[in-house]
């Protein structure tokens, strides 16, 4: 039995655009960010992937994202699975600032640390490491077993928290995987083996 993991980040939002930190607040997609996650759809359908079960945040960007992508395969009538396991890292009181604004009010080097350590929270907010506590546990309680079994699962979710998981699937130290971008609107597909590690990568 190999499952299909297919992560995707959501479509450019209209903080994306602004610079602004976004985390577990909820503005939509641009119009580029629609048309990001609509790109996606049809490509998954071209390469003639249908998922079994659909995972989102609670987060309205990341929901918008699956809903376009679900509509442009033609895929109707399903249930979603909607956690706040899943959501973007909470930055805060950051949360909301525009990122040139924040360097000013608290320094150039500081706001670098909070956006690329692994393990320094912004105040009031999660670091890469919070946000994996939470992430992790509900991937592999929830996701992992139904891969194991074969299915293939499509999670439309956010640039830190598919982090986590491409941290624990592909094996990344912290290092390597804050230097991991994740790109607005594209999937990354995993081939997961009955055993639950990594078997390989598909492309489209």
């Amino acid at each position: 039995m190999t499952g299909t993991l297919i992560l995707v980040r959501h479509g450019e939002s209209e903080w994306n655009l602004k610079n602004l930190f976004t985390g577990w607040r909820n503005p939509g997609l641009t119009e580029k960010g629609i048309g990001e996650a609509r790109a996606t759809g049809k490509a998954l359908k071209a390469k003639g992937i249908v998922p079994d079960l659909y995972y989102t945040s609670a987060l309205r960007r990341a929901q918008h994202t699956l809903d376009l992508m679900l509509e442009e395969m033609d895929i109707l009538n399903v249930t979603i699975t909607r956690n706040v396991a899943l959501n973007e890292r909470d930055y805060g009181e950051l949360s909301g600032l525009n990122k040139d604004d924040a360097r000013a009010k608290w320094g150039e080097e500081q706001v670098l640390i909070w956006r690329r350590s692994f393990d320094v929270p912004p105040p009031g907010g999660e670091s890469l490491k919070d946000t994996a506590a939470r992430t992790l546990p509900y991937y592999e309680a929830e996701i992992l077993p139904l891969l194991k079994a074969g299915k293939t699962v499509l999670v439309a979710a956010h640039g830190n928290s598919l982090r986590a998981l491409v941290m624990a699937i592909e094996g990344l130290t912290p290092d390597e995987i804050l230097k991991r971008e994740i790109a607005t609107g594209q999937p990354t597909i995993y081939r997961i083996g009955a055993d639950g590690q990594l078997e390989g990568r598909v492309e489209i």
